[in-house]
């Protein structure tokens, strides 16, 4: 084989591949990204090692919409407010890097409590009944939790599973105020999520 030909493959091959890329980046920037699920925080709706699509383009765009966050901009473009009971894809204002992904469970401007391991949002307590399988393990890192499993029902009509420990759940906070232009979110592993209450 003479240089030439050679050198016209290896062109070839790197002009397939830096197109591959291409689109590769252009999709999971724009389009759908896979997320791999660490933790149980969000159980019993997603379980640890859950293998996820998510949509980029749901909520607008902003610099996190792109690997490595490049900082080009705080705005975000095209953007949509999200619903009461989403799951959301997120990073944390603290380190800005890790994704984290919780319920969506307060808007600006409302205020979220516990009370006697009830949530109360806007001082009015979600509907909250017991499934028939109410005592289940949860694996909580190292540690395995005894559960009862209830179905929620926000205000809005979305409802979801959400589970407590059975014997030291979280009983009682203080009344949370979602600041303008931000929200609460919460994992449904209600004691085993570090959240919006933290």
């Amino acid at each position: 084989m003479n240089t030439k030909k050679f050198s016209k493959i290896i062109y070839e091959n790197i002009k397939t591949l830096s197109g591959a890329l291409i689109i590769a980046i252009l999709i999971r920037s724009l389009l759908i990204q896979p997320f791999y699920i660490p933790s149980s925080s969000m159980e019993p709706t997603l379980l640890i090692g859950d293998r996820i699509f998510v949509s980029k383009y749901s909520y607008g765009y902003s610099k996190h919409s792109f690997p490595f966050s490049p900082n080009f901009s705080d705005k975000r473009y095209f953007s949509k407010k999200p619903i009461r009971g989403d799951l959301v894809v997120f990073k944390t204002p603290a380190d800005n890097r890790t994704d984290y992904i919780k319920r969506l469970i307060g808007l600006p401007g409302d205020t979220i409590q516990f009370i006697d391991s009830d949530l109360y949002i806007n001082d009015k307590k979600v509907n909250k009944v017991k499934t028939k399988n109410n005592l289940t393990l949860i694996r909580c890192g190292s540690f395995d939790l005894k559960t009862n499993v209830f179905i929620e029902t926000l205000p809005n009509g979305v409802n979801y599973l959400a589970v407590y420990k059975k014997k030291g759940t979280l009983q009682n906070t203080q009344k949370f105020k979602v600041p303008k232009n931000k929200y609460f979110l919460m994992g449904d592993n209600r004691d085993c999520s570090k959240d919006s209450r933290y």
